[in-house]
């Protein structure tokens, strides 16, 4: 006798029912079955009998149990269509919570109003030169100057809120309208009566925060209320840890930038847990834009394994311990807003869930200063240095990608892991000209940091005078046309790069170029204005350069962009990069006694 199809045997003998629930199903059956899980993969059911005919007998009851609980969940992901009404107790939350939450943001505005009050008069000092201030920064709050401003300007703002309240102006706090619906996961029909009904209440709640917060300021001791965390009201959908993995399918990543978008995806379920990101809202962003602002930029051991609200914890702890910068908080940040982006734009957001990027402006508007392009008198005091001019090649410098990176990268543009993933086949010919093909290759590891970055790129001129073709067809003698031109950095050796990439800027900063802002990156900065000192046309520099273009809707690759602008153009739009005063090497250097000279 057969066993019945859904029944399965444990290793004790006893039967058991068993059905494999629907992926965009298995949050919703967790739910109906409330076992606090986040996810159910299997319904399983056990028959109590080890008698195979019995059991045949026993299963058939207990999967239509299992179905109908299928059918509950299906039933439970159809339930929240657009509505077009409210409760007065969902309404009176709303209202509450957007009050509330513009309070606590009045908080934290006067907790980082010192921190405000410094990197203005920086900027001011920096514009006007030293600067006379009449007191001091204060240790807490708002300094004289601040409250000045903001009483200069708090009476129109009072006035301007109270003309809409008076003209019953709902739409004057539609972005409250909307955080509200969306921290409540609501989705309403903005014609219904509902809407303005929430909507006056959220504007009255509006009107009397910015009321209250002009009486704070006159020193009137206004609390804030605690800001109940709204339950989410919508389990369905994929998590952020699905959305990665589905992400990284998808785009192909390279290793270093999926490293840096697993680690936000980690940080930001450290502080808010798995959840589906559909249920992700700006309150979530918000506090952990707040908690990576806390993140101490060095962890000691032990530290290390330390999870992110126990790191914050212990910043806060000790206030003077180094954060990390605003381009790291911005950067964790953008890690995770473009997997749930990904997520929604993929279908991992359920169709009846009206949800708004949450890390929509979220970034910090300050950041710290961008990378810089290389002045003439750096680049000519770094190629008149040992590598470039004696042919010295120390141990680190992982042989000729020392003398090869850098000038590979200053007439290319060309990103570090992009001429380190660099094969003999990708220096080819296209119409007898010679070019570069940066390019993705998944059977080698070799990845691009963007669709956009894949793109052909004739090789320039002072690169052929420097032996660059000689040395191309040494490695093809050596190792064959797939062979990677810089080994000792390939992406089969990623740490490798990262080690090079710490010794280059050691050897830059002794050989004339010691400003900490300059970095291998710089090169591509350089490129970059060599070409607009070129005048090429944008859309052909981003082309080049293998930055995305909106205006042309970049979609193409290496050999689109070749059909797209023809070789030729491409050839002179490269070969009028100079850089004016220059002083290169003669000619590819050739390994001195001192090959192997550390450094």
């Amino acid at each position: 006798m057969r066993a019945y199809t859904g029944m399965y045997k444990d290793r004790h003998g006893t039967y058991y029912a068993r059905v494999k629930v629907p992926k965009p199903l298995q949050e919703a059956v967790a739910q109906v079955l409330g076992n606090d899980k986040a996810r159910q993969v299997f319904l399983k059911r056990s028959l109590g009998t080890k008698d195979l005919r019995r059991a045949n007998v026993l299963v058939k009851p207990v999967l239509v149990q299992l179905d109908r609980i299928i059918s509950d969940a299906k039933a439970l992901l159809k339930a929240r269509p657009v509505r077009n009404s409210l409760s007065s107790i969902e309404i009176r939350r709303m209202a509450e919570y957007t009050y509330a939450e513009a309070l606590a943001a009045h908080d934290r505005f006067i907790a980082e109003a010192p921190e405000e009050e410094a990197d203005y008069r920086k900027l001011v000092e920096e514009d006007e030169g030293p600067h006379s201030w009449t007191a001091p920064i204060p240790a807490f709050g708002l300094s004289r100057g601040q409250l000045a401003d903001i009483r200069d300007n708090e009476a129109a703002i009072v006035a301007e809120a109270e003309a809409a309240l008076g003209r019953g102006d709902v739409l004057y706090s539609e972005h409250k309208i909307d955080e509200a619906l969306s921290a409540f996961q609501v989705t309403l029909d903005r014609s219904c009566a509902d809407f303005r009904v929430l909507g006056m209440e959220v504007l009255r709640a509006h009107v009397r925060a910015i009321r209250d917060m002009a009486a704070r300021h006159r020193g009137e001791p206004i609390p804030t209320p605690a800001l109940g965390r709204p339950e989410a009201n919508h389990q369905g959908g994929g998590t952020l840890t699905e959305a990665l993995e589905g992400w990284r399918k998808d785009r192909s990543p390279s290793v270093g930038v999926f490293s840096e978008y697993e680690r936000a995806t980690r940080l930001f379920r450290e502080l808010h847990g798995e959840i589906a990101v559909a249920q992700i809202t700006r309150t979530h962003a918000r506090e952990f834009r707040e908690a990576l602002q806390d993140l101490p930029r060095h962890r000691g051991a032990a530290l290390k394994d330390a999870p992110l609200p126990e790191l914050v914890e212990w910043a806060r702890k000790h206030p003077d311990a180094p954060r990390i910068t605003g381009t790291t908080v911005n950067k964790l940040l953008g890690g995770v807003q473009t997997v749930a982006v990904w997520a929604r734009d993929n279908g991992m957001v359920p169709d009846d869930v009206r949800w708004a990027d949450p890390f929509a402006r979220m970034r910090l508007e300050r950041e710290e200063p961008e990378r810089e392009a290389f002045t003439l008198e750096e680049l000519n005091a770094l190629f008149a240095s040992p590598v470039f001019r004696d042919g010295e090649r120390p141990a680190p410098g992982a042989a000729e990608a020392a003398y090869w990176l850098p000038l590979v990268a200053l007439f290319t543009g060309a990103r570090r892991a992009e001429i380190a993933g660099l094969t003999v086949a990708d220096v080819h010919t296209v119409q007898d000209v010679h070019v570069f093909a940066f390019r993705a290759d998944r059977d080698t590891g070799k990845t691009l940091k963007t669709r956009s970055s894949a793109r052909t790129v004739p090789v320039h001129p002072q690169l052929i005078e420097r032996g660059w073709l000689q040395y191309v067809s040494s490695v093809s003698r050596s190792g064959g046309t797939h062979a990677w031109l810089f080994p000792e950095i390939a992406p089969s050796a990623p740490s490798k790069l990262k080690a090079w990439t710490k010794w280059f800027h050691r050897y830059m900063r002794a050989n004339g170029v010691p400003d900490p802002r300059k970095v291998f990156h710089s090169f591509r900065h350089t490129f970059k204005d060599a070409l607009r000192a070129a005048r090429t046309p944008e859309d052909l520099s981003d082309a080049l350069t293998g930055h995305s273009n909106p205006t042309v809707g970049r979609g193409y690759g290496a050999k689109h962009i070749v059909h797209r602008y023809g070789i030729e153009t491409l050839k002179d739009a490269i070969e009028r990069v100079n850089y004016k005063g220059l002083k290169l090497p003669r000619e590819f250097g050739r390994p001195s006694k001192s090959k192997r000279k550390r450094s």
